[in-house]
C-alpha cells in the first residue's frame, strides 16, 4: 500500500436506503412504493421481467422482505448510536418518496413523513455525523409506475420537483450533502428500480429508457437549481453505477467496443449531469440502440437547464469489474451488479458470484476525475456473503474485512494519484434486505441483524468483528488497516 494520510475532514460513513431497511411500509400516512411490489428472493428480477409483471402485490404467491425489512423506522435510534460507536463521520440515506407523497402526485406532503426524517437527521447531528440524503433511491410511490408509466412521463418531473423542493427547503438548512438519483445508469441493464418501468408499461422500448433518463437529467438539474438558490453551502451531487470495464484482450475489435461500453454505461449519465449537455457521442448510442435524436422529446428550455445546474461532485457505487468481449472467444460468465458478463480469469469473485477487483476502483476514481476534475465520492462498496453466528455469538468476517481493506488501499492510492475523494461510506452498513436477490442472507454490514429470509428472528443488533475494524480505521482516519 501507499504510504499516505487520507485527508483531514475525510467522510468515513456507511450507506443504506429507505425501501431496504427501513420498514414501516404503510405507517404514519406512507404510501406503497415500486420497491413494495417486488417480490423476495433471487428470482425478483426474472419476475419483473415477466410480461405478466403488473405491479400487483400478491402475497400468497411471493414474500415481500422490504414492507418489514429490519424495521428501522422503529429502531433508528438504536442503529444510529452503533453508527456512532463505529465513529461515522456520514451517514448516507435515502428518503422514501412515499412517506412524503404516498401517491406522487399530492400538491401538499405528508406531514408525519417528513417529522420522521427530522428526527433521523436529528438523531445524526446528535452525533456530529453528517447526514448525506439521497433524494431518490429505488422507490418512487408505486402509483407513478402503474397510473403514469414511471419515468418515460414528464409529468414526473412536476412531481419530483415538488418532492425535491419540499425534501431540501425541510432539511436543508441542517443538511449539507444530496444526491438526485440512485445509480441512474443502472436503468441500461434493468430499469425497473431507477424508472419504473417493466416490460408490462414500455421498459423493452429503448425509446421509452432513453426518455426516461431525458426526463431524469430535468428533474435532477431542477433539484441542483433548488438547492442552490435555498442554500449556496449546499453540494449536490449525482450517483452512478460504475464497474471498471477491460477488454477481453489486445484485439482491437475489443478495445473499441470496450471503449464504447464506457462511454455507454460508465460516463453517459454523468457526462450530462457533470458537464451539462449530451456527449458527442450520443448519436452513435441511438442508433444503436435504433433511435435518433429527433425520437426524444427534449426541448431548447430543458436542454439550457440542464447545462446552468450540473451537479457539484460524482458519488459512485463500485462493487466489481467487468470484461468486453465482443468476438466470441470466451463463453465463461458471471454474475454481478444488476449486470453480469465475461468471466476475468485473473480475479476472484463472493458468494454471489461478484467478481472481487480492488485495483479495478483505483482505475475508477482516476477515470472518472481525470474525465471530470470534480471531487468524487464512494457511497456503496461492500462484500455481500454468508455470515455465521458463533456458538459465543460472534461473527467472524475477516473475508469482508480484507475485502474492504483492498479497497481502502485503492482509494489511498488514488488520492497518492492526485484524485480528490470526499469520502467512503461502504454499503449495507447494517445488514438490510438486497436488492438484488430480495434477501437478509446475503450480507454485507458491519452489524449482524437476527432475521433470515423469510423474516423470522428476534431483529437483534450485534457487532460483527468488522465492526470493531472498521472503528479503528476511522479513529485512525485510514493509517492503520491491520
Amino acid at each position: 500500500m501507499t504510504d499516505i494520510k487520507f485527508p483531514k475532514g475525510f467522510l468515513w460513513g456507511g450507506a443504506t436506503a429507505a425501501n431496504q431497511l427501513e420498514g414501516g411500509y404503510q405507517e404514519d400516512g406512507r404510501g406503497l412504493s415500486i420497491a413494495d411490489a417486488l417480490p423476495g428472493g433471487p428470482e425478483r428480477f426474472k419476475i419483473a421481467s415477466s410480461p405478466d409483471f403488473n405491479w400487483e402485490i400478491d402475497s400468497d404467491k411471493y414474500t415481500y422482505p422490504n414492507h418489514v425489512a429490519i424495521d428501522h423506522y422503529h429502531h433508528y435510534q438504536e442503529d444510529i448510536a452503533l453508527f456512532a460507536e463505529m465513529g461515522f463521520k456520514v451517514y448516507r440515506f435515502s428518503i422514501a418518496w412515499s412517506r412524503i407523497f404516498p401517491n406522487g402526485d399530492e400538491t401538499k406532503p405528508n406531514e408525519a413523513g417528513l417529522r420522521f426524517y427530522d428526527h433521523l437527521i436529528d438523531e445524526c447531528l446528535k452525533y456530529n455525523i453528517e447526514p448525506l440524503i439521497t433524494i431518490s433511491h429505488y422507490e418512487m410511490p408505486l402509483n407513478l409506475a402503474k397510473n403514469y408509466g414511471g419515468w418515460k412521463n414528464k409529468q414526473l418531473i412536476v412531481f419530483f420537483e415538488r418532492f425535491a423542493k419540499t425534501v431540501i427547503e425541510r432539511y436543508g438548512k441542517r443538511v449539507k450533502y444530496f444526491l438526485t438519483f440512485n445509480e441512474i445508469n443502472s436503468a441500461a441493464h434493468f430499469p425497473v428500480m431507477s424508472q419504473g418501468l417493466v416490460p408490462n408499461n414500455g421498459a423493452n422500448d429503448q425509446k421509452n429508457v432513453f426518455q426516461a433518463w431525458h426526463n431524469q437529467f430535468v428533474a435532477s438539474a431542477k433539484a441542483v437549481k433548488i438547492a442552490h438558490e435555498f442554500n449556496p453551502n449546499i453540494q449536490m451531487g449525482c450517483m452512478i453505477l460504475y464497474a471498471t470495464s477491460y477488454s477481453y484482450n489486445a484485439n482491437p475489435v475489443n478495445q473499441l467496443a470496450n471503449l464504447q461500453h464506457n462511454q455507454d454505461f460508465n460516463f453517459f449519465c454523468a457526462d450530462v449531469q457533470v458537464r451539462g449537455k449530451y456527449p458527442s457521442y450520443t448519436h452513435r448510442y441511438l442508433a444503436e440502440n435504433g433511435l435518433t435524436e429527433a425520437d426524444l422529446d427534449r426541448t431548447p428550455e430543458e436542454l439550457d437547464l440542464l447545462k446552468q445546474y450540473h451537479v457539484d461532485f460524482i458519488s459512485f457505487s463500485y462493487y466489481m469489474s467487468s470484461v468486453t468481449e465482443t468476438t466470441g472467444e470466451s463463453d465463461e460468465t458471471v454474475a454481478g451488479n444488476l449486470m453480469g458478463g465475461v468471466k476475468n480469469p485473473y480475479l476472484q469473485a463472493s458468494d454471489w458470484g461478484w467478481q472481487i477487483d480492488p485495483t479495478g476502483l483505483q482505475i475508477a476514481l482516476n477515470e472518472l476525475y481525470d474525465r471530470y476534475q470534480v471531487p468524487l465520492f464512494i457511497v456503496e462498496n461492500g462484500l455481500g456473503a454468508k455470515d455465521v453466528v458463533e456458538a459465543d455469538g460472534s461473527i467472524q468476517d475477516d473475508y469482508r474485512i480484507d475485502y474492504l481493506r483492498s479497497h481502502i488501499e485503492a482509494i489511498a492510492g488514488a488520492i497518492n494519484d492526485g484524485v480528490d475523494v470526499m469520502g467512503y461510506t461502504p454499503w449495507g452498513c447494517i445488514d438490510l434486505v438486497s436488492a438484488s436477490t430480495g434477501q437478509m442472507s446475503k450480507r454485507y454490514g458491519f452489524i449482524y441483524v437476527d432475521l433470515d429470509d423469510e423474516g423470522h428472528g428476534s431483529m437483534a443488533r450485534s457487532r460483527k468483528q468488522s465492526f470493531y475494524w472498521y472503528q479503528k480505521v476511522i479513529k485512525n482516519n485510514g493509517t492503520d488497516l491491520d
